[in-house]
């Protein structure tokens, strides 16, 4: 089902596909290797994987052309163009993960103060699934598709989104971190 709906939303542009399937098959083996050294968490495996793995599929419709995008929409709205697409083919949980994983999630007050082209209401992750993969993406780019950052270059790339997603992100490295997630390469 998720490989052939990323297929489905990127029929005709293989290079899109390509780098899709990659970033969040990263994505996807990060928040199920976290799932795993954490049983505690009671994190749904399954459910993980799928919504990893589907997250990003809202970049089909935005204008950004160094990733074979050639939509309309600004990139910033590529998570809650996801959550369409997902509702849109029954899956409403998957959905939430897709809009909620921008930085380490997007208040409303925060879209108001940088004048975001989004709703002005939260999409902040609030299921652990939801957190995992919102923490897990932070590590992988679309860009640059054979590395897998470091903590201290996650953090640099938040900066944008202000000081709260920094103390979020860095709430998540203490309950979700550990010595294996960064030494065993995706």
């Amino acid at each position: 089902m998720v490989k052939e709906l990323i297929h489905k939303y990127c029929e005709g542009n293989e290079p899109l596909e390509q780098i899709l399937l990659k970033h969040s098959g990263d994505v996807a083996q990060m928040a199920l290797r976290i799932a795993k050294e954490h049983p505690e968490l009671d994190a749904d495996e399954t459910f993980l994987w799928e919504a990893a793995m589907l997250h990003d599929i809202g970049i089909t419709k935005v204008d950004a052309p160094s990733i074979f995008c050639y939509g309309t929409e600004p990139y910033i709205r590529h998570g809650i163009l996801g959550a369409e697409i997902l509702r849109a083919e029954g899956l409403p949980l998957h959905a939430r993960v897709a809009e909620r994983h921008t930085g380490t999630g997007l208040t409303a007050a925060e879209i108001v103060r940088q004048n975001l082209p989004l709703p002005h209401r939260d999409f902040v992750p609030e299921s652990i699934e939801e957190q995992i993969v919102c923490f897990a993406d932070k590590f992988y780019s679309k860009t640059r598709l054979d590395i897998c950052k470091t903590p201290e270059q996650a953090i640099r790339s938040l900066e944008k989104f202000g000081s709260e997603g920094i103390a979020v992100f860095k709430t998540w490295m203490s309950r979700f971190a550990s010595a294996s997630l960064f030494s065993t390469s995706p």
